[in-house]
């Protein structure tokens, strides 16, 4: 298999032409012989990632001369809507051509994770066994090619996202997902976040190399930067070994990780609502920014698509049942209640979306109520007041001081970084 390690020269990143061309790169020692293939991009929560441009190229390059199938990775979110589709592939890509995931029903148990090593890579912590599972469509051996395709970018599930994830979560099931979330929950998310070798990664790499092997699976991989709305590639990895995951990794971690020498007092985070809709999503703005926010600091989300709190409805009931009120009542809650221990990535995401107490969490929303707001034990601020002071179109990412002369720092996408006390993160 051909393998590319290509980074951008320089500061405009790697151009449409120079894509084209890399792609066309990967596949030249089996282009000929490719009668059906299919393709995994992320959704349209990764709309930064350069995944969608990549996808309609392989498609424009593929299709006539074999059969072209796109399944986008959507884990436990919502199906991509037909203007999705359209912005993020193009117009060129035929919806007729893209399947969905079910994670819930579509999905086969390949193998399993034995509970002794989770209980080697969690320290202890953890030792149940963990399901290897992924939609039907990856055994169908009439795919002589699946090509995994999405960004590597600091992730508070397991690390460093991609690669593997890509297969294990996004085109997973249920067990696979709910234990590798709560596995990354409990080993802790900021020993985790902007590292490549951690517990949850080191399970999907056990799953991979046991029982994944005999699947003519590629990944493209992408690390991107985001500047005033601009996206650059700044580099692309394409193969299958470890180590074009470990070379995108070292570049995002390089572009995408940013180190603060004293923790934030205020920081306020703006959420694209095309791209965010719900807490489970939105709440990369606490994930991203924990590490770097001072005990009894303050987080303002702006937030003018979020609309719910789970992207599924049984998972959207569970948050509003039992709250984002900190990692000890929720094990406390996953404990004594059955609907938590069936679904255990609801317990994580109850986790990693708290802070425990130590900073407060305030949405600024106009598609939730008040009461629907701090009955998940965040509070409340309304749009149109919160837009008064931290107006996006006037802010700047990084440190702006206000007219009324109180200083903060502004994110304008959270799903791009990680932002972190350097000394924080030194001892994660």
């Amino acid at each position: 298999m051909v393998e590319i390690i290509q980074k951008a020269a320089g500061k405009s990143g790697i151009t449409d032409a120079e894509l084209l061309k890399l792609l066309e790169e990967s596949i030249r020692d089996r282009k000929a012989g490719l009668k059906k293939v299919l393709l995994l991009p992320p959704d349209f929560t990764r709309m930064h990632s350069g995944a969608g441009k990549i996808t309609a190229m392989y498609y424009e390059m593929l299709k006539d001369t074999c059969q072209v199938d796109i399944m986008p990775a959507l884990g436990t979110h919502d199906p991509m809507s037909e203007a999705e589709c359209r912005e993020f592939f193009g117009e060129k890509v035929p919806l007729s051509n893209i399947v969905v995931h079910n994670w819930r029903n579509e999905v086969v148990k390949i193998g399993e994770v034995p509970g002794e090593y989770v209980r080697e890579v969690s320290e202890g912590l953890l030792d149940f066994p963990v399901n290897a599972e992924v939609n039907k469509r990856l055994l169908d051996k009439s795919y002589d090619l699946i090509i995994s395709i999405g960004q590597v970018v600091p992730h508070e599930v397991i690390g460093m996202a991609n690669y593997n994830k890509n297969i294990f979560v996004g085109c997973g099931g249920r067990d696979t997902i709910n234990k590798s979330h709560f596995l990354g929950a409990v080993y802790g998310m900021e020993r985790m976040m902007g590292r490549a070798d951690t517990p949850v990664r080191r399970v999907f790499n056990y799953a991979e190399d046991h029982f994944l092997m005999d699947v003519p699976l590629m990944y493209v991989l992408t690390v991107t930067t985001v500047t005033d709305g601009k996206v650059t590639l700044e580099g692309l990895f394409c193969g299958r070994s470890w180590k074009i995951y470990e070379e995108a990794v070292k570049l995002s971690q390089e572009k995408n990780l940013t180190f603060l020498d004293q923790p934030l007092k205020k920081v306020v985070v703006y959420l694209d609502e095309r791209e965010f809709k719900s807490t489970w999503l939105g709440n990369k703005a606490v994930y991203r920014t924990r590490m770097a926010i001072a005990d009894d600091g303050e987080l303002i989300i702006l937030a003018p698509g979020v609309r719910k709190f789970g992207e599924d409805e049984g998972i959207d009931k569970l948050i509003r049942k039992y709250g984002y009120v900190g990692r000890i009542k929720v094990l406390e809650a996953y404990k004594a209640n059955r609907d938590l221990q069936e679904n255990m990535s609801a317990a994580a995401h109850l986790i990693h979306g708290s802070s425990d107490d130590r900073f407060s969490i305030t949405y600024a929303v106009e598609k939730l109520t008040k009461e629907e707001v701090e009955g998940v034990n965040f509070k409340y601020l309304p749009l149109s007041e919160a837009y008064r002071k931290y107006d996006p179109a006037k802010l700047k990412d990084g440190f702006n001081k206000l007219e009324d002369g109180e200083e903060i720092f502004y994110i304008s996408n959270p799903a791009i970084g990680l932002w972190a006390d350097r000394k924080k993160f030194t001892q994660g």
